[in-house]
């Protein structure tokens, strides 16, 4: 089985590098943590955001509500404070399937 490269796990992510993950300006990043509390990414001294994986799992939870459900931001606000369990467990289950989807598609490549 060819050598496969560990995913690497940081503690802290700048804005600028969840930005690319989501492939948006950082604007939006910022705009969404005013409108949001449940995304409160730390500071350092010098004011810059850090985003742990906590707060990149709930911004994939507030893209999934607001791009692919289509959800007002006022509407994602009321359908997290109302229902933040259940649509934790569904952003488990997309990011599981995801994950399978992409190995399942690399094992293909391999055959």
């Amino acid at each position: 089985m060819p050598y496969k490269e560990r995913e690497i796990n940081k503690l802290y992510y700048p804005i600028g590098e969840v930005a690319d993950m989501f492939e948006v300006n950082a604007s939006l990043i910022r705009f969404y943590e005013k409108e949001f509390e449940i995304l409160q990414p730390k500071k350092n001294a010098k004011g810059n955001r850090l985003f742990r994986p906590e707060d990149i799992d709930n911004l994939k939870i507030i893209f999934h509500l607001i791009k692919d459900k289509g959800f007002t931001i006022q509407g994602a606000k009321e359908h997290l404070k109302n229902n933040k369990n259940e649509v934790l467990d569904q952003q488990k289950v997309v990011d599981s399937l995801k994950k399978i989807k992409s190995f399942m598609l690399e094992l293909k490549d391999q055959l």
